[in-house]
């Protein structure tokens, strides 16, 4: 059982002028987590695709920008490995289109520990703007992840709107579920809370909200980013009565910082005044859950 700090980026979208810029501004977000004294930080779904400014003959065009993020992943994994391993903190690196060997993409969200292990969790259930726009197809694996904090899930966006998906994670042990999320009106910004939430009173366990925001004109990918980062819990003893300790100002770019104590999800679902968790399977029509993998990242 651990107690931590959790950082959630309400991450802006910027045009970078080179490498240098995105080096710089990526080190500096996960610095000033760390002198927080964050051990814990989570960077929101598609924060990537500001990397589709570096090159601006297809920074314009959708295909391109998907094109251009993708080739840039293991360099921009090997920079979150070595931020990682330099502030002793995990890091949920913001999503980004991973070109697979099938020649299809899928919306990637790479968790790195300071040890130097890292897992994915593709997204599950793609929205419209994947299906007939992006043609992203969707990933297969559900996956917790042990760690040093804890064990950890993750659910990206429109997928923490599918119930069946953090369950199977709650019955696989998880404690935290990560909420990386883009949405481009607070239409979407409130639904992925509400889910988030919903997750977090569910599982009787901690959801890390962390969205992109500001405006990108020059992109088709991200061009208008709404939300506010958030740490919810179950309404519940030990917790505040409405479940969230910690929200930002929406659309500003700034850390949100929370204090996580996954003994205190072990005490709730063992004896909170509800008992969502244990519950579950009372609904009528419960269903058999998706299959999770365990990745060891210790």
């Amino acid at each position: 059982m651990m107690r931590f700090v959790v950082a959630a980026a309400q991450y802006p979208i910027d045009r970078l002028e080179g490498w240098e810029a995105y080096e710089a501004k990526l080190t500096r977000w996960v610095e000033e987590a760390a002198a927080a004294g964050a051990s814990l930080a989570v960077f929101p779904e598609y924060g990537a695709m500001e990397l589709a400014s570096l090159d601006p003959a297809t920074m314009g065009d959708l295909a391109g920008s998907i094109e251009t993020v993708s080739a840039l992943l293991p360099r921009v994994d090997a920079l979150h490995g070595e931020l990682a391993a330099r502030t002793g903190m995990h890091v949920l690196a913001a999503s980004a289109p991973r070109k697979d060997a099938d020649g299809r993409f899928r919306n990637a969200a790479r968790l790195i520990a300071p040890n130097g292990k890292a897992s994915v969790q593709d997204k599950l259930v793609m929205t419209r703007f994947e299906r007939e726009e992006w043609d992203i197809a969707p990933g297969a694996a559900l996956r917790v992840f042990d760690t040093a904090l804890g064990r950890l899930a993750v659910s990206i966006c429109y997928d923490s709107e599918f119930p069946l998906l953090a369950r199977a994670c709650v019955e696989a042990g998880a404690e935290v579920l990560l909420v990386p999320s883009c949405t481009d009106s607070l239409h979407g910004y409130w639904r992925v809370r509400i889910g988030a939430q919903g997750r977090a009173l569910e599982g009787q366990c901690y959801a890390v909200h962390s969205p992109t925001v500001g405006e990108a004109a020059w992109s088709p990918a991200v061009d208008v980013n709404r939300g506010a980062a958030a740490v919810y819990g179950p309404p519940d003893r030990g917790m505040p009565e409405d479940g969230v300790l910690a929200i930002g100002v929406e659309g500003a770019a700034q850390w949100v910082f929370a204090e996580v104590d996954t003994a205190l999800v072990a005490e709730l679902r063992a004896d909170g005044g509800v008992l969502n968790a244990r519950h579950w399977g009372e609904q009528p029509g419960a269903v058999a859950l998706p299959r999770v993998e365990v990745v060891d990242l210790r």
